[in-house]
């Protein structure tokens, strides 16, 4: 524990996930000094994942999204600024320069920086209707061109092109996902997921072209069509681009941290190469212990439980370390997708339920005998189960993770998955 942070500063850069829990984790750990949360957007910190959803279909508005209310920051004693965006880093005066030039003395910094949207570089890319999806004036901008009978393009068949042609569909927009792999999510699941949610979109009247590349956006001032490889066109009102995401480290390296293409590195406290410097959320590159590598993960829960532990860390506080299970959601439809797990490197996959009609089954991804992973669709007990087996996992030669389990069962519906434990 620090010895008195009384008259200490700790400044937060980003209004995000990370930022909110971080702000409310070092004030609990025993933070007595300043806590300042600086955003460079016009809102408090607010939650992404409905943004893709119930935020598109107009469901909520940012006042039920936010992370905490405005209260929650003065209870805490946390002051916000919002709309600063922070230029520069210097390490060794202490300080941050915003875009204005003012100057923002820190005792303790913490990055929970995020993430932008992947651009891609195709000519008419700049037209009208033409959007990226990341933040709620993202969302304002698509609003405006959402009508019954419109024509969308979702550029992209990864989950959250996937999830806004999900909500498009239920403002009765025409959508056609267009995607370059020749499978949608193929970076991230086996082809029996693929091709449940192939399926499941067809049935929802979405037209998914895979093995796709957009060449160009075409039409005067407003987009009008979308121009792809081998000549084929597709009428569109408007279009919005989901090509990923890239980690904010350039304010990080700058500054001469440490970092990656994949992120800030931190340690197992989130703790960067400066040591009055953390990072927490879609920015970091940390060693996973469970799978033995180094990573970037793009998640809420992630970024929450980093955040938590460097609420301690910047405390002086170094009793949990982050060694959390990866773990995800994407709701399509009535469809809850959870997944436990990294499944890269999976060689072979058990199924239980049919994904070939119905809606609900789970995927296992496995390499050899080792449980890696699940995609669960409704079917929750699959994914506790799951996320039991891989946190509580025994370690094996090379630190490497030992989940073993009887397949034959776990593919049998008639037992049942509390037994598998």
């Amino acid at each position: 524990m620090l010895s008195s942070s009384k008259n200490k500063t700790c400044v937060i850069i980003g209004a995000s996930h990370a930022g909110s829990q971080v702000a409310e984790s070092v004030r609990k750990s025993g933070w007595q000094g300043t806590i300042a949360l600086l955003g460079d957007e016009s809102s408090l910190p607010y939650q992404r994942p409905p943004l893709s959803k119930d935020f598109l279909l107009g469901k909520k508005q940012v006042s039920d999204i936010l992370i905490k209310p405005a209260s929650h920051y003065e209870k805490h004693g946390v002051q916000t600024h919002l709309n600063t965006y922070i230029t520069k880093l210097d390490r060794d005066s202490k300080q941050l320069i915003t875009e204005d030039g003012q100057s923002v003395a820190y005792d303790k910094l913490v990055l929970a920086v995020g993430a932008r949207v992947r651009q891609i570089p195709i000519p008419g890319v700049d037209k009208k209707g033409v959007f990226y999806l990341r933040t709620v004036d993202d969302i304002a901008r698509i609003q405006t061109f959402v009508r019954k009978g419109a024509k969308a393009i979702i550029v992209g068949g990864g989950y959250i092109g996937l999830e806004t042609a999900a909500a498009l569909r239920g403002l009765e927009v025409e959508v056609t996902v267009l995607e370059m792999m020749p499978r949608i999510l193929q970076r991230v699941t086996a082809p029996d997921l693929s091709n449940f949610y192939c399926r499941i979109h067809a049935e929802e009247g979405v037209n998914i072209v895979t093995d796709t590349q957009v060449k160009a956006i075409d039409g005067d001032e407003s987009v009008s069509t979308v121009i792809c490889e081998g000549g084929r066109s597709y009428s569109a009102d408007f279009v919005i681009i989901g090509a990923g995401i890239i980690p904010n480290i350039e304010l990080a390296k700058h500054a001469g941290l440490k970092t990656t293409d994949g992120g800030i590195v931190v340690d197992e406290f989130c703790v960067t190469s400066d040591p009055d410097i953390f990072s927490a959320g879609d920015c970091t590159w940390q060693h996973n212990p469970i799978y033995n590598r180094w990573m970037r993960l793009e998640s809420v829960p992630n970024a929450v439980d980093q955040a938590r532990v460097v609420g301690a860390s910047v405390c002086g506080i170094r009793e949990k370390p982050h060694h959390q299970l990866p773990w995800f959601w994407s709701d399509q439809y009535n469809l809850k997708l959870q997944i436990a797990g990294l499944s890269q490197g999976f060689d072979n996959v058990v199924i239980r339920g049919d994904h070939t009609k119905g809606r609900k089954f789970a995927a296992f991804y496995f390499q050899a005998d080792h449980l890696l992973a699940v995609d669960a669709v409704n079917m929750p007990a699959a994914f506790m189960l799951t996320k039991r087996l891989l946190s509580n996992g025994k370690k094996g030669g090379d630190n490497k993770p030992l989940r073993t389990i009887d397949k034959i069962k776990l593919a049998d519906l008639n037992t049942e998955l509390k037994t598998l434990l």
